[in-house]
């Protein structure tokens, strides 16, 4: 059968397209039909021809058979009779039974038929259309695609670089398509829940000034401009704010944003975020927005019914300092315990306990080179439960994984044996006393593998947070991917504001606008470290979705934290004035919260990687494999826009 211009007219122009091919069920048994879509199988037994026809709400199956005659009654309850056409033309079946003889995987087809029942042996109740099937009276070839480099089937072993390179076909694979779904029902759910709330959709600019601080930007070279560079915004959070200074009161946004960045699997170079502001909010407020937001967001998607986990409609709270004290980071994953335990205090208590290396750091605190409350050097342990029965080659390989943390050094192991004694132990020389605090500390078992790190405080966090986890995965407790059915949200708050470098120089731990707790702006002057904050993350399942703060409204305490930076009224003035004067100008209390659209999508359809949700991502080398990007530019282009490229970094030299 020919795909003449004509017969595809008659297809698209005259019967159109009646349903969905997923949509057909019994209910839909001798109306007559208009389907359109992709071939995902064919089966020919001779003469009956089986084709599953694919479309984006599912499949169905259609039939060309030779033997087919339609009953009168089919005929006469048509739409096409009642426009003085006949349901059946022997000659038009017969040119849509030479197409199916023809027809392979993934053809775009169109056929007009009756739904009929496959019969009760023919059943498949694994499909929403199992028991129906289409005879076909009618059909048309649209497109006569080539052999695909893969099979377009939920499961498929195909490498994710090839995946990538032909990311269209990829595309046509059911649970990419339910997850785009998804991603569709979450901002839908989000554009409707905020404006029943007050707030207003408003737009920022892409391209905008660079800021330093924060993610690296990406440039864009101005050509008008000669020399100078916008920077792609990293977030909209200068101009929300600025919003709130314009009397908007209530602000929202599903926006953009653009951070050069090294990528993993939870990160890319554009992602997308749900942006929210607020004026005179306290932090409760915000809370209360939020989980509402996510009630909705979970419901709507179907992913859960969030009032059998938190009845009282509020998500637990936990301050920054415990979360890292028992879990090693601030987004710990609630769905299953192994702690951690501090033993710093226990070690200076011991002086030491006979390990050198733990009195090297009991000694400084005694000398008073660090503090508790913000101590540089730690000791801390996490304990392997007997009942995971790892092998000494498994416990290894945890150590080995964590080499990719900056600055660790190795994992000191004991296994408790009889007694309490500890054995496969480098620590040979630690004392009874000692020994026997840390295993009542630990309320180790006969069996149990204590693990310990001693040493700078993030790196110790760092390490036994991943391997909390690595365990955790390893003896089941959680998912390798997905969130196995368990949800367990969290709100992390209050963190310090600064982070101290290593210079002694302080850095702003979120940003340079985030307010301090109201007790603790008088140290600003004096004790920059103790300084917590009126910050917060909301975790998922040990990822952070979302995070924000109460802005910085009062220009005094601003310059007190830009002090701190070491940002000199001149620098502030160059990098942030157009927001500093707006804040001098009459600026209401203000606080807001971004949530990482894409991070939410992949936690609720139960995806690994953001490029399970988003249509067309970027490798972990940020390339865009599909259409080459980036790519080399022409001199000439170049010249255009005023810009040289180091010979270093020229891929033709």
């Amino acid at each position: 059968m020919l795909e003449s211009a004509a017969v595809m007219a008659r297809f698209i122009d005259d019967l159109q397209r009646t349903h969905y091919c997923g949509e057909l069920r019994a209910s839909d048994l001798g109306k007559e039909v208009v389907l359109f879509g992709w071939v995902a199988h064919r089966r020919d037994f001779g003469g009956c021809v089986f084709l599953d026809l694919r479309d984006r709400e599912g499949i169905a199956q259609v039939v060309f058979d030779r033997t087919y005659t339609p009953t009168g009654e089919v005929s006469r309850i048509t739409a096409l009779a009642a426009r003085g056409e006949a349901f059946w033309d022997s000659t038009v079946a017969d040119s849509a039974q030479q197409l199916a003889e023809e027809v392979r995987r993934e053809w775009v087809i169109g056929v007009r038929g009756v739904v009929v029942h496959r019969g009760e042996k023919n059943v498949n109740p694994r499909l929403g259309t199992g028991e129906i099937e289409v005879r076909v009276a009618e059909a048309v070839v649209f497109n006569r695609a080539e052999t695909p480099p893969f099979s377009v089937e939920d499961e498929i072993a195909t490498d994710e670089d090839i995946r990538l390179k032909y990311r269209y076909i990829d595309l046509r694979r059911a649970p990419l398509q339910r997850n785009l779904r998804m991603r569709h029902e979450v901002n839908q759910t989000v554009r409707s829940y905020l404006s029943d709330q007050g707030a207003l959709e408003l737009e920022t600019p892409i391209l905008c000034k660079y800021t330093p601080g924060g993610a690296r930007n990406f440039l864009v070279p101005s050509r008008l401009n000669a020399g100078k560079f916008y920077a792609l915004a990293e977030s909209p959070q200068l101009f929300k704010q600025l919003f709130m200074m314009s009397g908007f009161d209530k602000y929202f946004q599903i926006v953009k944003c653009f951070r050069d960045e090294d990528l993993r699997l939870d990160r890319q170079p554009e992602f997308t975020q749900i942006d929210i502001e607020m004026s005179f909010v306290c932090q409760d407020d915000i809370f209360r927005l939020l989980e509402g937001l996510m009630f909705r967001v979970f419901e709507k998607t179907g992913a859960a019914d969030l009032k059998a986990h938190y009845p009282s409609g509020e998500f637990p709270r936990m301050s920054f300092a415990e979360s890292v004290r028992r879990f090693g980071n601030d987004k710990p994953d609630l769905r299953f315990g192994l702690e951690l335990t501090e033993l710093t205090e226990l070690a200076i208590a011991h002086d030491g306990g006979g390990l050198p290396l733990v009195k090297a750091i009991t000694d400084s605190f005694k000398s008073g080179a660090y503090r508790l409350e913000v101590p540089a050097e730690i000791v801390k342990a996490f304990v392997i439960p007997a009942s995971a029965n790892f092998s000494r080659p498994q416990l290894e390989a945890f150590e080995k994984s964590l080499r990719e943390i900056k600055g660790f050094k190795g994992l000191a192991r004991a296994k408790v044996a009889d007694g309490g004694a500890w054995t496969q132990s480098p620590l040979k020389t630690v004392t009874d006393e000692f020994r026997l605090a840390v295993n009542a500390a630990l309320g180790v078992s006969d069996g149990d593998v204590i693990c310990f790190q001693f040493g700078k405080t993030d790196v110790v966090n760092a390490a036994l947070a991943k391997l909390r986890l690595d365990v955790g995965k390893k003896m089941g407790l959680i998912p390798e991917s997905g969130h196995g059915g368990q949800w367990r949200l969290l709100w992390v708050v209050n963190p310090p504001l600064f982070e101290q470098n290593e210079d002694g120089t302080w850095a702003a731990a979120h940003h340079a606008f985030t307010r301090p707790v109201d007790e603790h702006v008088a140290l600003l002057d004096s004790d920059p470290a103790r300084v917590l904050c009126y910050r917060y993350d909301l975790v998922l399942n040990g990822f952070e979705i979302g995070g924000g703060s109460i802005r910085l409204h009062d220009p005094d305490v601003q310059q007190k934290v830009f002090s701190v930076l070491g940002i000199h009224e001149e620098s502030a003035k160059n990098m942030f004035g157009f927001l500093l004067e707006a804040l001098r100008s009459g600026a209401p209390p203000h606080g807001g919260i971004a949530i990482g659209m894409d991070r939410l999508t992949m936690l609720l359809s139960g995806g690994s990687t953001l490029r399970d949700v988003i249509p067309f991502p970027k490798t972990n080398q940020g390339v865009d494999t599909m259409s080459g990007a980036p790519v080399v530019v022409a001199p000439a282009q170049l010249d255009e826009l005023h810009v040289a490229v180091a010979a270093s970094a020229d891929p033709a030299r």
